[in-house]
């Protein structure tokens, strides 16, 4: 993957920063996006300190204006991509008669239209080139029902899907679309549902109430364990994988 070039959205924190720094420590150049400037800053400041070829790309997946300029911009600095990990993401919890217009807009506007914005303009340059791969990070939630996380659950369903419909598109042309689909991952998004202390606990063990099975494994991911995947779908390793889902659960989903 040495001196390749690619584009991850979601970098400033979570499995966004872990995936820039996966990739960048494997010798790729990480063109980092993210709608929180300041953040994706300071976290492209760190892996840099670190030797790592990283460059901070500050950008709105949900704006197509700031899409087409992000993407426009990331090949005049760093050259033609080869990768797109599209890793942005929000989540709005709570009960469905309960969910406001925006709650459901905004997750959507991230988790679905961003997908298929930035998806849309890198598509445009790697058709011409025929080489490439985009690997959408969802959840196993899009195929697993979830308590008071219906909006998060459906936007991630039609991210899998459009992800996996481009890659039908586009196989012709020798780009490969693949998913990657985490459950609890230890990052902010996941501490953000929990209560109190014992919000790990109660999530690897499960909830009756919720119909949650637990965590077979007995342990939350770590971003890394899902940027391991993401690596491994771009890679020459996966050449012959297009239009999967790789669950990175601990079986938490019970393989669905």
């Amino acid at each position: 993957m040495d001196g390749k070039v690619a584009l991850v959205t979601g970098a400033a924190g979570g499995i966004g920063e872990a995936v820039a720094r996966a990739l960048a420590e494997r010798g790729v150049v990480v063109g980092a996006v993210d709608r929180d400037a300041d953040r994706l800053r300071q976290v492209v400041g760190k892996l840099r300190a670190d030797g790592l070829a990283v460059r901070a790309l500050p950008a709105d997946v949900t704006s197509s204006t700031d899409v087409e300029a992000v993407v426009r911009e990331a090949e005049k600095q760093l050259g033609p991509l080869d990768f797109l990990v599209n890793g942005a993401g929000v989540l709005r919890l709570g009960h469905v008669r309960d969910l406001t217009d925006e709650d459901w807009t905004t997750t959507f506007a991230v988790n679905a239209t961003g997908v298929f914005l930035m998806s849309r303009a890198v598509a445009d340059r790697m058709v011409p080139r025929r080489r490439g791969a985009i690997v959408t990070v969802a959840s196993n939630a899009a195929a697993t029902p979830r308590v008071q996380m219906a909006a998060y659950a459906a936007s991630k369903a039609a991210a899998t899907m459009f992800t996996k419909s481009l890659g039908l598109e586009v196989a012709r042309d020798g780009i490969r679309c693949n998913v990657v689909a985490p459950g609890s991952t230890d990052t902010p998004m996941l501490t953000s549902m929990w209560r109190d202390e014992s919000g790990p606990k109660h999530t690897v063990e499960g909830s009756l109430d919720a119909f949650r099975v637990g965590i077979p494994l007995g342990k939350l991911a770590r971003p890394s364990d899902v940027a391991d995947a993401v690596v491994f779908l771009l890679s020459d390793d996966a050449s012959h994988i297009t239009l999967h889902e790789l669950t990175v659960d601990g079986g938490a989903a019970l393989g669905a």
